[in-house]
């Protein structure tokens, strides 16, 4: 038998030496060293502070696109509208279109190789660069408001346009650019932006953004946010106003952010009469241009003009796609407050998948975010077709997703063209609306994205397979080699296996958080707290990490630590399981039983040795409590009773060990000889004291013959192999109840 005083129980071993070693490593410790500090802009609960400012940036467009030589001519009248504290005496711009200049540097800081064998397309594209073609900007004159010449310096992808005085705080100013660029081929020169020509009909296809020179930001957190563009970080971007013509071919749609504002001198009477009763139609899409129509459309080839003007308010960037081939539907959708409508650009080529599927997906995403966050503010949300890409920008996105020639796809086609509609649209409300800063943080809108495009498929489309960004498919990234892993606080640029780590990895983190740690109706709530604090306005990390423990009262530095910081895992392995009952205990027995600290520590030792479950469990004697146990109280238990209560418990104490490094909560599964389950939840705080390992016992009434630690995967555990015990190698208890070998 194996005796131990009744106070050290539930705590079996607690009193003894630790018998894994540990390194302390500090997963516990507070994030505040880390963070910005609190201050009059933003404050220590994660919300905008009482003195918060933000730029704004009001934009008059006139943009032309050549049809015929794939170019684009415009002319912009920026006005800056300074609410910074500080005096500036230059401003900077953003040439995103530099990168595709023949003196761009990003051919020559990216990695390439020769292989013994390589396609022409890739050979021009990825190793030659594609050397003859010039994308950069032109640009013709920077002017202020009275049309005297400003000096302006370019570096790279950003322009620098010295004041002739400084704008102080307060103020406001507009100035004028005028540019041009040829239109990149995004078949050869990939992008987020460019044309798709179809040689079947002689066609193009354009989806125009970052077309024109755009206000750097300039905030409290980096001053001028002018980091170059190199090609994977994306955005950072002021909120205004636009005011935006684009003169294309006349056979020509065109659609854009914002809304028209010239309908009758652009669309026909029927298209305009379609439109109307789109905006009046939510159960299907209404076809404003039908693919007879379109195909028509096609074979015209205007050589005269027409100008699409458009307006948007409040938002942070203006992009727009324009072909003779445009098929278009559109639908009305009923939120909370607003009525937007869905709608969607595509070419035949798209067809019959795009007509059938696209605009419901624009439907939905705009359902279960604004469920999720606020309601959509904007009045139009639209998805157009293009080939191999997923892009977006306020109010207009480009998607992938094309039928085989003879108009047949595979599931695997649809879930894909679905999956990135959502994705894209979704991108709307991050980091469109709350205009996170791309070009430093991708997780920031990308992980948020994932996190939410996968919630809206759960909803509206259940029998869409597991894509990444969940806990059950993130494991094997992050138990991978760590030479290729870099943590989720990277900046865009740095990061290695870009879509795990800034897409799948954050969203995975969330699912943990909302699912397992939180649960919905707190992490919901919290979430949505922080979508609305900062909707148009520019959040930063601390500002999402802050609001999120502000508003749940949870304690949550150690996930954002373990999850966002650094590149552990989780992989927590079921070491050991020792199985124990309480015996009656024999009078004689107890006369010998010292309640002193060497007797009891003795005891525990001895406990240790006991063999391991499965085999028969271990005796324990419960004694009676030494007085000197009770120190001041007067009252005590009653030994008797507590023997009785317990008399018939199972009593198992489980060793985990922490073999990723990530601290995480343990459910823990029991499985019983009677065949039925049990999961406990132990939250991760039971690894404070010790990161590395941990010892649990649990009380059961019934006899268990497996126990499995995170039986769903739903804390991303990698390693599921020793998450069993006992371990596929040993003859569990429950082979030994299936073969009839068990105790009575």
């Amino acid at each position: 038998m194996k005796f131990i005083a009744l106070l050290l129980v539930s705590l079996i071993g607690w009193c003894l030496t630790p018998t894994f070693a540990q390194v302390y490593q500090g997963k516990f410790e507070q994030l505040d060293p880390e963070l910005p500090t609190p201050n009059e802009y933003r404050s220590a609960s994660g919300a905008p502070g009482y003195k918060y400012w933000q730029q704004q940036a009001d934009y008059k467009i006139r943009v032309e696109l050549n049809d015929k030589n794939q170019s684009i001519t415009g002319s912009e009248t920026i006005t800056y509208y300074n609410n910074s504290p500080d005096p500036l005496s230059y401003l900077w711009l953003q040439l995103e279109q530099n990168m595709r200049a023949a003196n761009s540097v990003t051919p020559q800081i990216e990695t390439s190789r020769v292989r013994d064998s390589i396609n022409t397309r890739l050979f021009q594209s990825r190793v030659m660069h594609d050397d003859d073609f010039d994308g950069g900007y032109n640009i013709k004159s920077v002017k202020d408001a009275q049309g005297k010449v400003l000096k302006y310096l370019i570096n790279k992808t950003m322009m620098k346009v010295m004041l002739t005085e400084p704008l102080q705080p307060n103020e406001q100013l507009s100035f004028s650019v005028d540019w041009s660029y040829n239109i990149n081929d995004r078949m050869m020169n990939r992008g987020r932006s460019g044309y798709e020509y179809f040689p079947e009909d002689g066609n193009y296809v354009y989806t125009i953004a970052q077309f024109f020179p755009r206000m750097a930001v300039y905030d409290d957190l980096n001053g001028w946010q002018n980091k170059q563009f190199l090609g994977q970080g994306e955005f950072a971007l002021t909120f205004g106003d636009y005011e935006v013509e684009i003169t294309v071919p006349d056979d020509h749609i065109v659609a854009a952010t914002g809304t028209i504002q010239n309908e009758k001198e652009v669309l026909t009477v029927e298209q305009r009469q379609r439109l109307e009763k789109a905006r009046k139609t939510f159960n299907k899409p209404v076809m404003i241009v039908t693919e007879e129509e379109a195909e028509e459309n096609e074979q015209t080839k205007s050589s005269s003009k027409k100008t699409w003007k458009y307006s948007a308010s409040n938002v942070r960037d203006f992009a727009f796609a324009t072909s003779r081939k445009f098929i278009w539907d559109a639908m009305a959708v009923k939120l909370n407050k607003n009525q937007p409508l869905a709608m969607s650009f595509y070419p035949k080529e798209g067809n019959p998948l795009w007509e059938k599927e696209s605009t419901f997906a624009v439907k939905n995403t705009l359902e279960i975010y604004s469920n999720r966050t606020f309601d959509y503010p904007y009045p139009v949300a639209i998805s157009v077709h293009a080939a191999s890409i997923g892009m977006e920008y306020p109010m207009i996105c480009f998607n992938f997703g094309r039928p085989e020639p003879d108009g047949t796809y595979s599931d695997r086609k649809k879930w894909g063209m679905i999956s990135v509609i959502i994705h894209e649209v979704g991108h709307n409300f991050f980091p469109m609306i709350v205009n996170s800063d791309e070009r430093q943080w991708t997780w920031m809108d990308e992980g948020l994205n994932t996190f939410l495009e996968n919630q809206t498929a759960e909803v509206h489309y259940p029998e869409m397979p597991l894509r990444f960004g969940t806990p059950q498919t993130i494991g094997n990234y992050m138990s991978g080699n760590k030479d290729f892993i870099r943590p989720v606080m990277t900046n865009s640029e740095q990061i290695t296996q870009f879509g795990y780590n800034a897409y799948a990895k954050p969203s995975a983190a969330l699912y943990v958080l909302r699912n397992t740690i939180m649960g919905p109706e707190l992490f919901d709530a919290a979430f949505k707290e922080y979508a609305q604090r900062w909707m148009f306005k520019q959040p930063g990390p601390a500002d999402f990490f802050r609001t999120m423990e502000d508003a749940s009262a949870v304690d949550l530095d150690w996930f954002w630590r373990g999850w966002f910081y650094t590149t552990d895992y989780v992989d927590v392995a079921v070491d050991d399981v020792k199985w124990y009952r309480i015996a009656n205990p024999e009078a004689e027995v107890e006369k010998t039983i010292s309640a002193d600290e060497s007797t009891i520590s003795q005891t525990a030792e001895e406990n240790t040795n006991a063999k391991n479950w499965p085999d028969a469990p271990q005796d324990i004697t419960v004694t009676d409590t030494d007085a000197r146990y009770f120190g001041e109280f007067r009252n005590r238990t009653n030994d008797d009773e507590v023997r009785k209560k317990y008399g018939d418990k199972n009593l198992y104490e489980v060793t985990f060990n922490n073999e990723g490094g990530l601290v995480t909560p343990l459910l823990v599964e029991f499985t019983y000889a009677d065949g039925s389950t049990e999961t406990e939840y132990i939250p991760a705080e039971i690894w404070r004291k010790n990161e590395q390992q941990v010892t649990k016992v649990f009380a059961k009434d019934k006899e268990a013959v497996k126990i499995t630690v995170d039986p769903g995967k739903a804390t991303a555990d990698a390693k599921t192999e020793n998450n069993v015990f006992p371990r596929k190698e040993e003859k569990s208890r429950f082979e030994q109840f299936k073969n009839g070998e068990g105790r009575e």
